[in-house]
């Protein structure tokens, strides 16, 4: 039995092995990685592994035809497979800068690692005999992660529950999705302050957030309504109909739909200095709208890259949301309290820039003696910048409020 054992055993071992070994040339390969690995290019079955965890990370019938490249904040990686022997590089389109590729042993592929600038636009090809194929273009915009956007170990935590979805009677023959958030330390006797969010599932992430900063008393016990646009029963969105209309038929949808039926099950407050709105582009200047035509529902407003631009303009061209930093100077000041933040990289097309309608609102605001804060980036449009100083913007946004 032992002589068995004696036997067995190695041949047992090296299957392991042989196992382990075949579970890591399929294993993907990040960036740093890649790095450190190109830094004493591979050799023999080293190089053969190394190609093989590029093809489990791009693809392999994707790397022969030139991937986009994988970033990682800001280093990124490229790979092509080709059996072109004069070498394989990254050109990069509108700059003279090219970056040679690197071959993985004695195999057809090809890789290379390298650090590209925040906040640029990146574009290139593959060139690998004398021709140019595959690429990609990609938008660099990377910022620090906030700690309060991190789950705690010591924080309670409250619970985001998807509610039915909502057929109204304000936007006809439109359903919507959304979610209700309520945190751990609610008690029904206390009315909660609110704050809604448009585009609501892109915003779930603001419950971690929520309990963060409700545990640290920076903001007072608030419920969250996420909700997302209308859509009609063909499939088709009532988004920008909804969020970049000059009208009071949001804030009525609000008042008179949504608030009634979260006020079902649990006790919300009537205060508006207690309520705040919050939404991205198109649900950014919803939620500004909404405060503008009913201070006395809501007097907070959070946007990020917010569309103050000529989009919903109607046949005159006086509905577009461009108007509002002229309307702004012309009307007395209402009780608002407005948190802007968009980019210089934001849009500029047919319907306005949003750089400069960000601007022009904060110069408004500005000149009326509002309570508002700018925060102006270098980011593009996206919600990034936004949901990296979300937990500082509630901080300034409910200051007072506890």
């Amino acid at each position: 039995m032992l002589n068995r054992l004696r036997l067995i055993l190695p041949a047992l071992a090296l299957t392991l092995v042989c196992a382990a070994s075949g579970r890591a040339q399929n294993t993907p390969i990040s960036p740093t990685e890649l790095q450190a690995a190109l830094a004493a290019p591979p050799q023999g079955d080293a190089a053969v592994a190394l190609a093989n965890r590029l093809r489990a990370t791009f693809g392999a019938d994707n790397l022969k035809n030139g991937p986009p490249a994988k970033i990682d904040g800001l280093l990124a990686m490229w790979a092509v497979e080709t059996k072109e022997q004069g070498g394989a590089r990254v050109q990069h389109i509108g700059n003279i800068r090219s970056w040679p590729l690197t071959r993985i042993g004695d195999t057809d592929v090809w890789a290379g690692v390298g650090y590209i600038p925040n906040f640029a636009v990146v574009a290139y090809q593959y060139e690998a005999g004398g021709k140019r194929f595959g690429g990609a273009s990609h938008q660099i915009e990377v910022f620090p992660p906030h700690p309060d956007n991190q789950p705690h170990a010591d924080v309670p935590k409250g619970t985001v529950k998807q509610m039915p979805a909502f057929e109204s009677k304000v936007f006809p023959g439109t359903t919507r999705d959304w979610w209700v958030y309520v945190p751990a330390q609610y008690k029904p006797e206390n009315p909660a302050a609110v704050m809604v969010f448009q585009d609501g599932g892109g915003y779930l992430y603001t419950a971690t957030t929520f309990d963060n900063l409700i545990h640290t008393g920076d903001m007072p016990v608030t419920i969250g309504i996420y909700i997302n646009p209308g859509r009609f029963a063909n499939g088709g969105s009532n988004r920008s109909f909804e969020y970049d209309t000059l009208s009071d038929q949001y804030a009525r949808f609000i008042r008179d739909e949504i608030l009634p039926e979260v006020s079902k099950s649990y006790k919300l407050t009537t205060d508006p200095e207690r309520r705040a709105i919050c939404g991205a582009s198109s649900g950014g200047i919803c939620a500004f709208t909404v405060a503008w035509e009913m201070p006395d529902l809501f007097r907070k407003v959070l946007s990020h890259v917010g569309s103050f631009t000529n989009i919903q303009s109607g046949p005159t061209l006086r509905a577009g949301g461009h108007n509002y930093a002229a309307l702004l100077r012309k009307v007395a000041r209402k009780p608002l309290r407005v948190f802007l933040q968009d980019g210089s990289n934001d849009l500029d097309n047919e319907h306005g820039s949003w750089p400069l309608a960000n601007q022009e609102m904060a110069a408004s605001l500005r000149y009326m003696g509002y309570d508002y804060r700018f925060d102006f980036g270098q980011g593009f449009h996206s919600g990034n910048h936004g949901k990296a100083i979300m937990p500082d913007s509630l901080r300034w946004l409910w200051r007072d409020v506890r």
